[in-house]
């Protein structure tokens, strides 16, 4: 029976690592049926010579949770050759919700359609599945919301009795899928989380196998010994350990620590690798500033704290992922349409501007957005190219977006995340064709088969016989990104075909109607 298509005479690169041979692929159904030379004809062939043929690129850290809800497109993805998101990241998601409103504030995109009218892990992933994602989707369990569905308050160390409820919907939330248990213990609603209430939940992780992947304590001063805690909590509740975007942001040294004491808990037999981000800085929102129990009650009562004196005397001391640098002239107001006269400046600017302290200037941004303190995003300065180069190099590490799905037109057209539109291609173009610091077959491994194992997850991230047939189809010397610092929502260029479980989401660089992502839950 003759294959739906063959691809032919591109140069395979079958994500192993190994160097690409000159070759056919088959497909029948969503499941590649032959990699190599394919003898007769399939019922479509389309020539791919000079092309190379990759296994579609798996985002082992995404954060499109609620933008694959509200455009399910993921045009951004699309447009690189991703074909597999992991959401769920940093203790930031969207399950198990009791509270939206206070459950949102831990969503990265969330925007009021669609409404938080779910509870569980199955609730989300049903209403991802109805939605119809482009790409295929993997969610792990965020901390934050773990948090807040048990705790009046997460200023503070769980008590016994929540974290029994915590340990309770940490397993519900595995029955029903997820992969794995995420932490982003830098965040307000994290950052009183304890190692021993981590490693409690690492445990339930452990017995079942999953993966545990953790934004560290600091990532500033005191970055090193947060991932040396990290890795000792993941230890002693025997767990895999996935660290999110490794490198601090406390400069070269620092860095190189870290990744030593990566390399010798490794050697000692522990099972931890780590990803990086494809930006020279840190992008999350201007309220990450504020203490947990600051951004609770509602827009009026969270405006009223943020104009009153004394509230923000009581807040101006809480250590944020902000403040912990201790310089908020690297930390930058991003584009957005209510302090306009602001954007593209740092904190410090605008706190001169307007003769006043940093935190006060804070606190009068987020009280003009008091309703939705999701719409103020900064940018952090923290990375030099070098300090890149040397991270994507490793061996242990994965480049990941750490950014939401996009599209440029629909719903989410006015929107921007940082990496959403350009970690696979920069990745590419940066150590590939710039530097030359990686091969092409290692590039590849590093955007397919190793982030594949890496999550356990079987029949992607390969191209061979029986696995599904997620496919990249790109010109090796086009494919680029071409996004800015202030201008990051362009599609990137050089990608021909995609396509996702045997179907096309691009033909011949053009976006296809049909969307044939999954959602993968873990058995």
């Amino acid at each position: 029976m003759s294959p739906d298509l063959v691809l032919r005479g591109g140069l395979i690169h079958d994500g192993s690592g190994d160097p690409a041979v000159p070759g056919d692929i088959a497909i029948a159904g969503d499941r590649i049926v032959a990699v190599g030379r394919v003898p007769g004809s399939g019922r479509e062939e389309i020539d791919v010579t000079g092309l190379i043929v990759a296994p579609g690129f798996i985002d082992i850290h995404s954060h499109s949770d609620f933008t694959l809800l509200v455009d399910p497109r993921a045009l951004s993805s699309i447009h690189q050759g991703v074909t597999t998101e992991v959401v769920g990241n940093c203790g930031f998601g969207c399950f198990p919700i009791r509270d939206p409103v206070r459950s949102a504030t831990s969503i990265y995109g969330h925007r009021a359609e669609p409404p938080l009218d779910w509870s569980a892990a199955a609730g989300y992933l049903a209403r991802l599945e109805q939605a119809g994602p482009a790409v295929n989707v993997l969610s792990l369990t965020p901390n934050a919301q773990l948090r807040m569905a048990t705790m009046d308050r997460t200023d503070r160390p769980a008590d016994p009795e929540a974290l029994a409820a915590m340990t309770r919907l940490l397993e519900q939330t595995l029955d029903e899928g997820s992969w794995g248990y995420s932490t982003g213990l830098e965040y307000a609603a994290e950052a009183a989380a304890t190692p021993e209430e981590i490693g409690t939940l690492c445990r339930v992780a452990a017995r079942r196998g999953a993966l545990y992947a953790t934004h560290t304590r600091a990532r500033d001063a005191g970055a090193v010994e947060a991932v040396a805690e990290a890795l000792d909590t993941a230890a002693k509740a025997e767990v895999r350990l996935q660290l999110s975007h490794l490198l601090p942001r406390s400069g070269l040294q620092d860095g190189r620590r870290c990744i030593d004491l990566v390399e010798a808990a490794r050697a000692g037999g522990q099972d931890v690798a780590f990803d990086m981000h494809t930006r020279l800085h840190g992008l999350t929102h201007l309220a990450a500033a504020l203490p947990s129990w600051a951004r609770e009650g509602g827009p009026e009562a969270v405006h009223a704290r943020l104009t009153d004196p004394a509230e923000r005397a009581r807040m101006a001391g809480f250590r944020s992922i902000l403040s912990a640098g201790g310089d908020w002239g690297r930390v930058i107001l991003y584009d957005n349409d209510r302090w306009p006269e602001h954007a593209r400046r740092s904190i410090a600017e605008i706190a001169a501007a307007r003769a006043q302290s940093p935190f006060d200037a804070i606190c009068d941004l987020l009280a003009g957005v008091a309703e939705d303190l999701t719409a103020l995003m900064v940018l952090i300065a923290a990375y030099s190219p070098e300090q890149q180069d040397e991270v994507f190099a490793h061996p242990l590490c994965v480049p990941a977006s750490d950014a939401t799905a996009l599209c440029p037109d629909g719903p989410l057209s006015g929107s921007a995340f940082h990496g959403a539109y350009t970690w696979a291609a920069f990745f590419w173009r940066r150590m590939v064709r710039e530097t030359g610091a990686l091969t092409p077959e290692t590039a590849i491994h590093k955007l397919t088969a190793q982030p594949a194992a890496r999550l356990g997850l079987p029949d992607r991230g390969r191209l061979a016989p029986e696995y599904f047939a997620d496919v990249a189809v790109f010109d090796p010397h086009a494919y680029c990104d071409t996004g800015t610092l202030f201008a990051p929502s362009q599609p990137a260029r050089g990608m021909v075909h995609v396509l996702v479980n045997g179907s096309f989401a691009m033909r011949n660089g053009r976006i296809m109607s049909g969307r044939t992502g999954r959602i993968i839950r873990r058995q």
